[in-house]
């Protein structure tokens, strides 16, 4: 055995340690899928989604490579795992998988353009941080025309650091 350090980087996420705690957040991984679909330089947004706004999965738009999309989705779910304010975004965008239109890559490229203003965003767990449980929880209330359902979420916070998350139909 060999030590190598701290660690630095592991699977697209960078890790920082310091004597306050540890960051982390997956900036490398966010560059590499941003340059993957063609939108590493774009104009960021403040928001991943237009607000009120509704997509149904036959939206009579032009259909889009769906093996593209998929991957794409992939790529922002894999994101979820350090960066939790996209986890509504890709999951919304998962009930189009089967038949992708033009409109629903116009979301998921907005979701991209979200990414490129947030790539700073990350986790921080800080150490001797008052020992607190915080819960948060929303619905969109049958923001689903397709089949009249609600997503609900939320994330569950110890201390400083996220312990738990979900979003669901």
């Amino acid at each position: 055995m060999s030590d190598l350090g701290l660690l630095r980087h592991f699977l697209g996420i960078e890790v920082y340690q310091d004597e306050y705690g540890i960051f982390i957040f997956p900036k490398r991984y966010a560059e590499n899928i941003l340059k993957k679909f063609g939108m590493y330089g774009c104009k960021p947004v403040d928001i991943p989604l237009v607000m009120n706004e509704k997509f149904k999965k036959e939206d009579s738009g032009r259909l889009v490579d769906a093996s593209m999309y998929r991957s794409l989705v992939g790529s922002l779910f894999y994101l979820t795992g350090s960066r939790l304010d996209l986890m509504f975004a890709a999951s919304l965008l998962t009930r189009f998988m089967s038949k992708p239109s033009h409109l629903h890559l116009g979301v998921a490229k907005r979701v991209l353009r979200y990414v490129m203003g947030t790539m700073e965003h990350g986790i921080r767990f800080e150490k001797n941080f008052k020992l607190q449980a915080k819960g948060y929880c929303d619905s969109d209330w049958v923001g689903s025309d397709d089949n009249m359902k609600s997503t609900s979420g939320y994330v569950f916070n110890l201390s400083s650091g996220v312990i738990s998350w979900c979003s669901k139909k």
